[in-house]
């Protein structure tokens, strides 16, 4: 039965609010309805007890205010909300705090060639999302609050300094950023620099992020494409789009 259909049917136990609001994920987790999921129809009660676990969850773990990118803050991580633990497969790390669909897509994908082209990291190396109590949210770096930014290795390049990367490991980094079309910014390109921090750079819904995260996904499934595949960063194409890409970001207007 669809989540239409199911409230279609049960329009008259509860109030309009909690049927158009509740998530298909909340009620499936009443106890009582999921010993029986598949024979009856979840009673009004069993639905308003499942609403108001979900709206305690969304005041648990929601801000109502968004980081400077425009992606809402969260207070937790894999408390329930759109912040959870993401794999970086290929490497020693055993998961990066991100903003779970296209964003963890992208995100882990800069990672993951940071490893195999710059250098090759270990755990502790990457920080994902930060509490916003712990952030300067002026700046960039409080986009980890909305789990849309990771530091890497942040000791080997403290905020407000430049010049950290080797020039080839600048060639890589600006590779990359032009792989993912521009939806993620290298705050080293800041007025107040962050060479270790890696943040999106589209507002939430932008069709650009899930252009991009569809191409990575495709990657993933054909060999020879993808992170840890074989890349000439030297290549004139390459280079071109990276040094469109470049002076496009470090523009007075972005």
């Amino acid at each position: 039965m669809s989540r239409r259909s199911l409230l279609a049917r049960t329009s008259g136990l509860v109030g309009t609010a909690a049927l158009v609001t509740i998530p298909g994920s909340a009620l499936l987790a009443t106890p009582a309805y999921a010993d029986n999921a598949y024979s009856r129809t979840p009673t009004g009660e069993e639905i308003s007890k499942a609403y108001r676990r979900f709206q305690q969850n969304r005041s648990r773990v929601r801000t109502g205010k968004p980081s400077s990118n425009g992606w809402e803050m969260e207070k937790t991580a894999d408390g329930g909300g759109s912040i959870s633990s993401r794999p970086v497969p290929g490497t020693p790390l055993t998961g990066i705090s991100v903003r779970t669909g296209d964003v963890d897509a992208v995100l882990v994908h800069v990672v993951r060639r940071f490893h195999y082209e710059i250098d090759e990291l270990r755990e502790g190396d990457v920080i994902g999302w930060r509490s916003p109590g712990t952030v300067r949210k002026g700046l960039p770096e409080g986009n980890q609050a909305s789990g849309t930014a990771v530091q890497i290795r942040p000791g080997f390049y403290p905020s407000g300094t430049k010049g950290g990367f080797f020039p080839t490991q600048l060639v890589v980094v600006r590779d990359i950023l032009a792989e993912l079309e521009g939806v993620v910014r290298w705050s080293g390109d800041d007025r107040h620099a962050d060479e270790s921090l890696f943040y999106i750079d589209v507002k939430p819904g932008d069709a650009r992020l899930a252009t991009v995260a569809k191409k990575l996904r495709t990657w993933q499934t054909t060999p020879g494409e993808g992170a840890g595949s074989p890349v000439d960063v030297q290549a004139t194409g390459r280079r071109k789009a990276a040094e469109k890409l470049r002076l496009l970001q470090q523009s007075p207007a972005a």
